[in-house]
């Protein structure tokens, strides 16, 4: 059976439920936003969200706290790839990274050692189909 329309409360829910688990765990203050190379290669930066990461969905869309700049980044290359864990550094979703339509749109996929890597803003989606 495929679903073909969801009604905005179950949107609400099923989005609220994946962006709480970014706030599960103890160990870090808030979850990790990590951009990669292709394929999960290198480990380019590491932006933090905020506890909690993300406010109450509405429309489907619940939309980032403020995200801490990574004030230096880990290595050079070209972000391909991001994962999202949360608070105990477990994998919460994986999406992809670019200049435009992608999971998180950037101003330039080339990041280099030591530079400033920022996030203006963030959104999570769930699809009303």
């Amino acid at each position: 059976m495929a679903l073909n329309a969801l009604s905005t409360t179950s949107r609400n829910g099923m989005c609220d439920f994946l962006v709480d688990n970014i706030d599960t765990g103890a160990a870090d203050a808030g979850g990790d936003l990590t951009i990669h190379t292709a394929a999960f290669g290198t480990l380019l930066a590491e932006p933090l969200f905020a506890n909690p990461a993300f406010g109450a969905a509405a429309a489907g869309v619940a939309t980032a706290n403020a995200i801490a700049d990574d004030p230096s980044a880990n290595n050079t290359g070209t972000a391909a790839v991001i994962r999202i864990q949360d608070r105990a550094n477990a994998q919460v979703v994986d999406g992809n990274a670019g200049v435009a339509a992608e999971d998180l749109v950037l101003n330039t996929v080339s990041i280099t050692l030591g530079d400033i890597v920022a996030i203006t803003s963030g959104t999570i989606t769930m699809p009303a189909s």
